[in-house]
């Protein structure tokens, strides 16, 4: 496939003349992908991250209203995935080459014109980079930039809540939706890298104090969750969830940047 479904709003399909032809490119949000390629256990693909975010994008902007103005640029695929590097199949980049590709797609969608632009991240060790880096892009180049998140409700146990973060029920089940030949079951493991049980609020993820942690240090199969709680119908829910939950997200950003351009 050259193009991806969503090929009349993806910039990388666009001739030079299509480009310099759209109208109000300044008030028509960009939406920039951002994945990884690392390590998701034994049972999973390396390109997880990314192939997640185009899968987020093609099923939300399939959802859209046609007249709705948004557009896609190119996806940053390769992540600040070094916490993973103990394994292989892992492919990262530093955080200073993210923050540079991340700037320099910014400054040319600027020079384009554009002056509006989100990010769907699906890699966590992206987060710190990104944030700093849209700060610097909004201060710098006076664009309109954040993050596009969905907003899904998902149902597992409270383990999996605090201490699934990598490769685990969510990551395999909505690989089982997406493309369920890339995923082997027999494979999918539980390991967490500590029990809910123990005591305190020092966690490597979402808590109060975390610390740095590498997935070798924490993980012997690369898996931090409960992988073969997974399954196909949950994670098609899921999926549909934040679908349309990115969707309506996308429509929001849109109507109000036609209106103010923010």
């Amino acid at each position: 496939m050259i193009y991806p479904a969503y090929r009349n709003r993806y910039l990388p399909a666009m001739t030079l003349a299509e480009i310099r032809a759209l109208p109000n490119k300044q008030h028509v949000p960009v939406i920039i992908g951002t994945g990884a390629i690392e390590q998701h256990g034994r049972h999973l693909p390396v390109a997880v991250d990314a192939l997640l975010a185009e899968a987020w994008l093609e099923r939300s902007l399939a959802l859209l209203k046609p007249e709705t103005k948004l557009l896609v640029g190119p996806p940053t695929t390769f992540g600040k995935s070094n916490e993973h590097s103990g394994f292989p199949g892992t492919i990262y980049i530093s955080k200073k080459t993210l923050r540079r590709q991340l700037l320099s797609i910014a400054t040319q969608l600027h020079t384009w014109g554009f002056r509006v632009m989100r990010v769907l991240n699906m890699h966590g060790g992206n987060t710190a980079v990104l944030e700093y880096t849209l700060s610097e892009i909004e201060s710098e180049l006076g664009m309109s930039v954040g993050f596009l998140r969905a907003d899904v409700k998902m149902e597992f146990s409270e383990q999996e809540e605090l201490y699934g973060f990598h490769a685990g029920e969510v990551e395999t089940s909505w690989m089982l939706e997406i493309w369920p030949e890339s995923v082997d079951m027999a494979e999918a493991t539980c390991e967490f890298p500590v029990s809910l049980d123990d005591p305190g609020q020092l966690r490597p993820e979402d808590a109060p104090a975390t610390f740095s942690w590498a997935s070798s240090d924490l993980s012997d199969s690369g898996v931090m969750g409960d992988a073969s709680k997974a399954s196909a119908e949950k994670g098609k829910r899921w999926m549909e969830q934040g679908s349309r939950s990115l969707a309506e997200a996308m429509e929001n950003l849109a109507e109000r940047s036609a209106m103010t351009g923010s």
